[in-house]
């Protein structure tokens, strides 16, 4: 199956590019360390295999709707 085929099969399954379907997955992996073992953004992101914590706190935004320490907060039970 060449490249653009399994693309189009990918987006027709999932409803977004492979390439979005890792970036979610990892985003999501990343907040799951930061509620459940309490690990600070910063590190979150290394962890799921971002350089920047500038571009991982943007692309948490993006996905969430807020950034990663007031999301996080807002889930936590008080």
């Amino acid at each position: 199956m060449s490249p653009s085929t399994f693309r189009q099969h990918f987006r027709a399954i999932t409803g977004t590019s492979p390439l979005q379907f890792q970036k979610q997955l990892r985003l999501q992996e990343a907040r799951q360390l930061m509620l459940n073992q309490n690990i600070d953004a910063s590190n979150a992101s290394g962890l799921v295999g971002y350089e920047s914590p500038s571009q991982f706190s943007r692309e948490y935004s993006r996905l969430f709707g807020e950034p990663p320490q007031r999301d996080i907060k807002r889930m936590r039970p008080s």
